[in-house]
Formats: structure tokens, sequence, C-alpha cells
């Protein structure tokens, strides 16, 4: 019996077929597995395809009347379009089953998704028709039925059965499990694959070597930080993004799904053996220059000599203290400002971001909130300044001893 899921079935192959003689429903599906055998190569090959799920059980409707047997036969297929109409063709090849000549002619290549996804349309038609005019309940009931809708376009890929949206682009988005498919496919992102876990499947590697552009789009956890260390290791991995601190992909808003992607960052500055939540502390040595040379000269001044990293007593800020300053924090927003404050929780000094970096002050701040993402850059310049917390709306995690508040 075939191992594959009434769920992963994609496509059914029906074919009629019409037989000169008696012949019986085990003759027919023994046909079609002999003579098909060495046809198309072994990764074609009917008894393994059945076996490895990636074909059905072959269902047989035989009626003898007039000296002929005339029937119908149903392949489904758990394979794509391409490999699929192979084996709907190679059926067309059998021309005697036992010793009777014998005709088969495919009909249709049926696509059982798309016989969902109209069902699931015409059912909801009429559900609405039933419910009449609702006013603000029938808009809410429309956009959950365009959910539905795109939710009806996952797929899936690969011998692992990977869910999926349309991966056939140039770009491709892999996400830990079924549920972030499923929301991003809400919120109209349809490039995505699922790696079904947190171990890394091999159809994902083999994929990503295929495409020119791949973001690895994890949860903001430590599960998420862990899950970049392997796959980024095992698999061709362009951009790295994270969801907001604490929050997993599936939960996701759209607007937070877009300005995740927007954020993305380049791979290369997430590997290295030094990674603490999600990226590694920069690298003192080539990169670091590197980067220099490339910057605005106001923003390398302070730059000219490696930050050494002094053991220092960090005084973590309550939520007490935190509640003080909120006012001052929240009016940072839309600002791309900073704001700095002393241990007295005074506000010192309120500049734009970028004159963060070059900043100098004669006392350690006690909080450096911004509006927007704290950058390893940012984060080290906190460090220089001798800050104890910094607070951000989100943070592109650095090695640092500066205590990290959300805002």
């Amino acid at each position: 019996m075939a191992k594959i899921s009434p769920v992963s079935i994609k496509y059914i192959v029906h074919a009629k077929f019409e037989a000169d003689g008696a012949v019986e429903k085990p003759d027919i599906i023994g046909a079609v597995f002999g003579q098909t055998e060495g046809l198309l190569g072994d990764d074609m090959e009917m008894r393994e395809l059945q076996k490895s799920g990636k074909i059905g059980r072959i269902e047989v409707n035989a009626e003898y009347k007039d000296g002929k047997t005339v029937g119908e036969i149903e392949v489904p297929s758990a394979m794509d379009k391409t490999e699929t109409t192979i084996i709907a063709a190679a059926l067309e090849t059998i021309e005697r089953v036992g010793p009777s000549d014998t005709k088969i002619h495919v009909t249709e290549i049926e696509d059982v998704r798309g016989s969902k996804r109209d069902y699931i349309l015409e059912r909801a038609k009429k559900l609405m028709e039933k419910l009449g005019d609702g006013g603000n309940g029938i808009s809410e009931m429309t956009s959950e039925i365009k959910d539905s809708a795109k939710i009806a376009k996952m797929q899936t890929y690969g011998t692992e059965n990977l869910p999926c949206g349309d991966i056939s682009g140039d770009e491709l988005i892999i996400v830990e499990g079924r549920a972030d498919v499923i929301n991003l496919l809400r919120n109209g992102v349809k490039n995505v694959i699922s790696m079904n876990g947190s171990k890394l499947p091999d159809t994902i590697k083999e994929l990503s070597r295929e495409k020119p552009e791949v973001i690895l789009f994890v949860d903001g956890d430590r599960g998420g930080n862990l899950i970049i260390k392997n796959v980024v290791e095992n698999a061709k991995i362009d951009f790295i993004t994270m969801a907001p601190e604490g929050k997993e992909v599936e939960e996701l808003t759209g607007k937070e799904i877009l300005q995740a992607l927007r954020k993305k960052v380049p791979a290369k500055e997430y590997s290295g053996e030094q990674r603490t939540r999600g990226v590694q502390r920069y690298d003192r040595g080539e990169d670091r220059n590197e980067e220099r040379r490339t910057e605005r000269p106001e923003e390398r001044s302070y730059e000219s000599a490696p930050v050494e990293k002094k053991e220092r007593k960090v005084k973590k800020m309550t939520q007490k203290e935190k509640e003080e300053i909120k006012s001052e924090v929240e009016e940072l927003i839309g600002t791309k400002g900073a704001a700095v404050f002393n241990e007295k929780l005074e506000l010192i000094r309120k500049i734009p971001i970028g004159r963060l970096l070059a900043l100098r002050l004669d006392n350690e701040p006690y909080v450096i909130a911004i509006d927007g993402t704290a950058t390893p850059r940012i984060i080290e310049a906190c460090e220089r300044l001798g800050c104890h917390n910094l607070i951000a709306t989100n943070f592109v995690y650095a090695d640092t001893d500066v205590n990290l508040v959300s805002m």
C-alpha cells in the first residue's frame, strides 16, 4: 500500500482504457508497473515512487462488455507538474494487458488543490448569501474569506512535503514552521517555505543553492538564534532577519513582517564564533577595518583605534525607572533621535541618532534611548560612553554588557 497521505496529494491523473478481451484489475495495475519499468530511469520508477510516497494507490474501475474490458485508471501524485505529466504520458505507452491489446488515453490531470480552492470560494459565497447584509460584520467576513483564499494557495515541496507558497521566483524566504508560512501567506508574502521544525531538511539545502537570494526569517528568541547558527552553516543563506524580541513569526502583523524583511542583514554579519542573541560581536580585524574604509569621515573619528572592553558593573534600570522617563522616550518616536539621561533620570542631551556615534560626555550616562533599531555600531557607541542602559524599538544584537531594554 502507498505511504502517501491524502493531504499531500497535489494532482490526480485520470485515464481511460480499452482492452480487447477480459482483463482484471490486478492485470492492469501489474501492466502499469511492469511496462513502465526502466522506461524513465531510476528516479522515476513507478514502484519506487509509490514506496517513497510520491504517488499513491492506483485505483482501477473495469467493466467487461461485448468482448472488451473498458474502464478508468486514477493515479494520485504528490510530485510537481512536470513529473506528474511525465508519469501520465508514460501510461499511454502501455500496449498490452496480459494477452489483450490495450489502449490507454489520459483524459485529465486534476489539480486537487484547485478543486479545494473552488469549493472554499463557492461555499463562502453561499454562506454569505445566508447571512445577508450585516454592515461591518460582512466587511470582516470578506476579509476572512480573502485570507482563506490566500492560505488555500499553500503547497508542499520536496520529498519531506514541506509547507510552502509560490517558490518559483528568484527570492526565497525560509521560516521555521507551517504556522509561519500561513501567517506570511495571509499577509501577502508568497515566496516562503518552512523547515517543518528546527532541523534543516536536505530539500532546503539543495533549494537554497538554486536561488539567487535566500532570506532566513526566524523568531526573536534564543531558539531563533540556534536556528540561524545551524542553517547558515549548512545552507546558502544571503540575508537574515528576526522577529521583534520575544515574538514569533507566526504572530506578527503584516506591518511587522514587512519591517522585519526591510531590516534584513547580510548573512556574513552573523557568521563567526562569537554569537550572542542572534548576531556576532564585530571582529576587530579585517572586517572592522573594511567597515571603517566605507564610512563617512565624520563617523570615523572615534574609531581610529579598536575599543577595548573593560570590566565594569552595569546598573540595570528598574521597571519603575523606565516608567518615569516613558513620556520622554515616547516623544522620540518618529524623530530618528536619541535622548541621554543621567542617573537621576534627568534629560541631559537630545540629539539625532547619527551624532550619537561621535558624542562626547563628561560623565557616564545612565540611560540612552533611541528611536529605531540599535545596530552593533550604536551599541558600541553606548559602550564607549559608559552607558548602562540602552532603550530601543528593536535590536540587531551584539556581544555587549550594556543592558538592552525594549521601548
